[in-house]
Formats: C-alpha cells, sequence, structure tokens
C-alpha cells in the first residue's frame, strides 16, 4: 500500500483499454480492477455482494469478465449486501465479501462493517473511491471512508498504486481470517482500478507487527485450569462465539461429557452444546434462562471460553459470578482481564488450549449435587409462556416452527428485537452455524439479507429469517433480491405493529408511556393501546400490509391469526417453490422474560 496521495498520471491508449478487456496470461498487463477480482478468486471466494456505482464501474466490468466462477449478486441496498456477505461468513466460516461504490455507497455499508467488528466476523468490504488526482477536494461523492471506518476495522486499505492490488488482497484475507477475525476495508480509486500493471499474486505480504499464527496455551497454563476443575464443587462452563469460530465445539462437548460439568453459552454460542443435553443450561444473560443465571451466580469456578464478559451477560460486572475463580481462554489478549479479572488468564486458540486440556482433565471429585441443584433449576424454572393465550403469541410461533422443522437441519436467521430473544430462547439448536443474530452491535434489518447470503452457499438447505415488522422494514427490499436471484428463503414474521423491545422497557421503566414506538398508522390509535392488542384482524386493514408487499416483489405470502391455522400456514411456507413471508399477528403487550434489567444482577432479575 502507499501511504502518499500523490496523483497517479494515466496515459491509457485506445489499445491499452481494449487489452483490459481481454482474458489475461500471468505475464500480461491487467488493469487494477481485474487484479481484484482474480485475487479474490484466487482466496476461495465465490460469491460477491455487490452494487455498482461511477467509482466501482471497472470493477463491476472486471466481474463480468469472472463468468461463473464467482457468482456477483446484486442486492437493492448496499447494507443488505454486506449483511449479505456476513451470512456468508458467519454460516460458513469463509471471509464474506461486499463492494459498493464511492460515498453515499461505501458510508451504506459502515453499520455492517461496525456490526461485524463486534461479532468477529470475517469480512472484506471493498469500495470504489475518487480519482486520487481529486481525493481531498470534495469531489462528487467522495467520502473519507477509511478515516470513517478506523474505528470500526480490524484493518482497511487506500489503495493508491496499481502494483498493490495484489498484495492488498492477499494480506486482507489474513488479517480478516486470521486471529480474532474482522472486517476489512479495501478503498479502491478509479484511476488504480484502471491502471495496468503486470500482477504478481504470490507476493511477499507486508504486515509488520502482525502475527497470524495461533497463539498456543503453555502447558502450565493447561495444568492450573486442569487442576482448579479437579477442585472445584460448583463449576459451570460459559462459552460463546469464540468457540464457534475456532471451530471448536466438538472439544467443548468432550470437556463436558469428560467432566460432566453442566454449560450455559452466550447468544453467540448456541449450538456449541446441543439444546438437547441434559447438561445444558442454555443462554445465559439479560434474556437468558433462570438456572443458568443461578448457577453461573452460585458457581466456584466459571469457564470462559471465547467470551468476552459483555455487559448483556454480566449485568453490573463487580456482581457476576462474585463467589467464584475464573479461568479465561481467549484468542485476543486484549479481553482476558479487560472487563473480568481471570484467575487463570489464558491466551490462546480455543481449540488448542481445549484439546490439550482434555489430555490430562480428570471430572471434579463429587459434584452430583451440584448437577442434580442446577437441572432442578431448569426444571422449575423453564422457558414459558401462556399457552392459553387465545391468539398467536410470538413464543409459540416460534415453538411450533421449532418442532415443524427441527429435523430438516434449517438455518435460522433474525432481526434484533423482542423475537429474537424469544427464538434464542425458544428455538433449540443442536450444531453451530446454524443460528445467526447481530449479536455485539443489535443491528436491525440484519436477519433478511443475512438469511439471503446464507441461502446462496447453501441452495438446497432450509434457510429460516424469524423476523420482525420493525426489524424487517429496515431491509425489506431484499425480497427482490431473493426473487430475482431464486434464493428461496423462509420469512416467519412476527406482526405485533410496535417496536417490540422498546416498548418493553416503556412498560417496565418508562410508566408505559409510548415514545414513537407505535409503527402503524397514527390516525388510528386504538390500535396501540386498546382492545386486545393485536389491532385490526383483517389483514387489508394492517399497515403495512405485509402480504401484499411481499407478493409485490414476486414473493409468496400468506396472513395468519388464528392459532389453529398456524401449523398449516407453516407448512404452506415450507412447502412453497421459492421466498415467502408469512405473516403472523401477535400481540406487542408480551415482554421477553426472564429479564436482568441492564446494570442489575440476578437478585434483580423480573420473571413475571
Amino acid at each position: 500500500m502507499s501511504n502518499s496521495l500523490t496523483p497517479i498520471l494515466l496515459h491509457l491508449t485506445p489499445s491499452h483499454m481494449a487489452t483490459a478487456t481481454k482474458p489475461r496470461t500471468k505475464t500480461e498487463l491487467t488493469s487494477g480492477a481485474d487484479i481484484l477480482v482474480q485475487s479474490l478468486m484466487k482466496h476461495g471466494v465465490d460469491t460477491i455482494f455487490a452494487y455498482p456505482g461511477g467509482c466501482s464501474m471497472p470493477l463491476h466490468q472486471a466481474l463480468t469478465r469472472a463468468g461463473d466462477k464467482l457468482r456477483t449478486i446484486l442486492p437493492r441496498h448496499e447494507q443488505g449486501g454486506a449483511f449479505a456477505a456476513q451470512g456468508v461468513a458467519r454460516s460458513t466460516g469463509k471471509v464474506g465479501v461486499c463492494m459498493a461504490t464511492s460515498g453515499p455507497g461505501a458510508t451504506n455499508l459502515v453499520t455492517a462493517i461496525a456490526d461485524a467488528k463486534l461479532d468477529s466476523v470475517p469480512l472484506i468490504a471493498i469500495t470504489g473511491q475518487v480519482p486520487t488526482a481529486v481525493i481531498g477536494t470534495d469531489a462528487f461523492q467522495e467520502t473519507p471512508i477509511v478515516e470513517v471506518c478506523r474505528g470500526i476495522t480490524k484493518h482497511h486499505y487506500l489503495v493508491t498504486d496499481v502494483n498493490d492490488v495484489a498484495r492488498v488482497v492477499k494480506e486482507a484475507f489474513i488479517i480478516a481470517s486470521t486471529g480474532r477475525p474482522g472486517p476489512v476495508l479495501i478503498d479502491m480509486p478509479k484511476d488504480v482500478q484502471l491502471a495496468m500493471c503486470v500482477p504478481d499474486y504470490d507476493c511477499d505480504v507486508n504486515l509488520p507487527g502482525y502475527n497470524p499464527e495461533k497463539p498456543h496455551a503453555h502447558i502450565e497454563q493447561i495444568k492450573q485450569a486442569a487442576a482448579a476443575i479437579k477442585r472445584a464443587k460448583k463449576p459451570i462452563i460459559y462459552a460463546g462465539g469464540g468457540v464457534i469460530t475456532a471451530e471448536a465445539h466438538e472439544e467443548v462437548r468432550q470437556l463436558v461429557a469428560k467432566t460432566g460439568i453442566p454449560i450455559t453459552m452466550t447468544v453467540m454460542g448456541l449450538g456449541i452444546c446441543p439444546a438437547s443435553d441434559p447438561l445444558s443450561l442454555d443462554m445465559l444473560g439479560m434474556h437468558g434462562s433462570v438456572y443458568a443465571n443461578y448457577a453461573v451466580d452460585e458457581a466456584d469456578l466459571l469457564i470462559a471460553l471465547g467470551v468476552r464478559f459483555d455487559d448483556r451477560v454480566t449485568g453490573k460486572v463487580d456482581e457476576f459470578c462474585k463467589h467464584g475463580k475464573i479461568i479465561h481462554i481467549d484468542i485476543d489478549a486484549a479481553e482476558l482481564n479487560k472487563n473480568k479479572p481471570a484467575h487463570i488468564p489464558v491466551c490462546s486458540d480455543v481449540k488448542f488450549a481445549l484439546q490439550e486440556l482434555n489430555k490430562i482433565v480428570e471430572a471434579p471429585e463429587d459434584i452430583s449435587d451440584w448437577v442434580a441443584k442446577c437441572q432442578k433449576w431448569k426444571k422449575d424454572e423453564p422457558f414459558k409462556y401462556n399457552e392459553q393465550y387465545p391468539g398467536i403469541l410470538q413464543q409459540h410461533a416460534i415453538r411450533t416452527l421449532w418442532e415443524m422443522t427441527r429435523e430438516l437441519d434449517p438455518i435460522v436467521t433474525v432481526g434484533v428485537g423482542q423475537h429474537q430473544m424469544w427464538a434464542a430462547q425458544f428455538y433449540k439448536f443442536e450444531k453451530p452455524r446454524t443460528w445467526l443474530s447481530s449479536s455485539g452491535l443489535g443491528t436491525m434489518g440484519f436477519g433478511l439479507p443475512a438469511a439471503m447470503g446464507v441461502q446462496s452457499q447453501f441452495p438446497g438447505r432450509l434457510v429460516i429469517d424469524i423476523d420482525g415488522d420493525g426489524s424487517i422494514l429496515m431491509n425489506i427490499q431484499e425480497l427482490a433480491t431473493l426473487v430475482c436471484e431464486k434464493l428461496p428463503v423462509k420469512v416467519l414474521l412476527l406482526n405485533n405493529q410496535h417496536l417490540g423491545m422498546v416498548v418493553q422497557w416503556e412498560d417496565r421503566f418508562m410508566q408505559g408511556n409510548r415514545a414513537h414506538t407505535y409503527l402503524g398508522p397514527i390516525d388510528n390509535p386504538e390500535w396501540s393501546g386498546q382492545g386486545d392488542g393485536i389491532g385490526p384482524t383483517d389483514p387489508k386493514e394492517r399497515y403495512p400490509n405485509f402480504v401484499q408487499i411481499a407478493k409485490g416483489f414476486g414473493c409468496g405470502a400468506a396472513y395468519v391469526e388464528k392459532k389453529s391455522d398456524l401449523k398449516a400456514a407453516i407448512a404452506e411456507m415450507l412447502a412453497y417453490d421459492g421466498p415467502y413471508v408469512l405473516d403472523v399477528a401477535t400481540p406487542y403487550q408480551e415482554h421477553v422474560l426472564p429479564m436482568i434489567p441492564g446494570g442489575k444482577t440476578v437478585k434483580d432479575m423480573i420473571k413475571e
């Protein structure tokens, strides 16, 4: 990468321009755009989500020369494309790739880039940029996207020399996919895309200070952890997204089987331990299970694997696992002792550390009473809802969906809000990478485009987006992409006409005062706060009419409000050959429980 913004003077003759459109041999002059595209393919990229514009046109022309080796999917919004790229990365473990033009195209990627940073998702975002000669002049559609994204990327490049393109892409893949994964931005000025050179795809990288090798725990640390486990009377395993990133779920399952220690997972870690395992305490944290939160509160040893002690898990940090020692294993040294001091901090690839630990670990001497206590909590305080409610509660819809699809090996994405937490509670996951959730940033609009990306990688597999009416509207335009690209994503839309999670906080902490959380027409105030909480039951009177919207995009769609009709409606959705939206009328008064208010402790848990 050149650090200089010195203008690159181009002297492209007509013959040069003509040559840029032909397939090239290794020794021929090649445009920067073609070098970038060829580099992507050399790194195994088979799908890119890209929205064109003036400053990225040469890149898109190069994509047309890639043929069927690299599928270009045109999203209907750049943010949708970036979340679709995340869907690829989260479901496969590969690096997801998206592309946008300069200015507004680039800034429309920002939220998804920040989302990838917080959830440690390997993502490469490529942006067109105005020519180097006019950078800094406030040229048409210019934004300093590297500066905008400096704090939300793992690394970033402004490429000012065509000779750097192959190396920059090579480095970007290394950085995005090694260590703690994250997003990398490559900003490509238009003149660099058009400039010519003889590419060297086997070039050396230049990453001073960056070590892509996985850190390995020292044997002394492994012995310390094993000794602490042996002595523990009330141990709990606390596993998060880092375990899935490290492909270490089998090692965690071995640890559980070998020691008999109960395990709880973060929202990023669902699927590490099968929900059907008797030792699984499901999810912990703000909307986690009563039994997981009780167990962590009483634990004398917390074995934290690939987690960051997020505030949604810990609540009041000083009170979290106050009486227990903590073993914290994480690949990122910056996370150790950051939020919660660890008695045995271990900077290591989680998979390696667990492989070594499983060689020597012994079960604690006698934790039968402790395990029995955890299982009694689990029996006495399950996730529950009012099963006598005459309409369709969100929890009931999700549980019914799970019962009908559990044997079909689906991948589930979600938007953000109440439906997200209910899905984490009532859809039971047996495997990792089958649950995709915007967890750290909590980005509404994530679910639909993420499902789009997943379906592009698994064309024959059932992909379901469990979404809310507020969340899906953020990126509903991607229904058009699903139809045009023949991606048969199924959407279970839990429609309560409100921003449900904010409404819940209004009810709990703001005396129920509605502050712009009702999504219906303002001339129908009785739909908000009156009657049965569902609003009009005739879909023609509900706003917006999602059935009409979905059908307008070319999707299949239906509306359901009666509990007795739900299974048949879901069956119709699953059988439909193509993308489908099932609009389910639900009440807005329902709250996600249990709930530990922000900054509070287990003692403040709301259960009713």
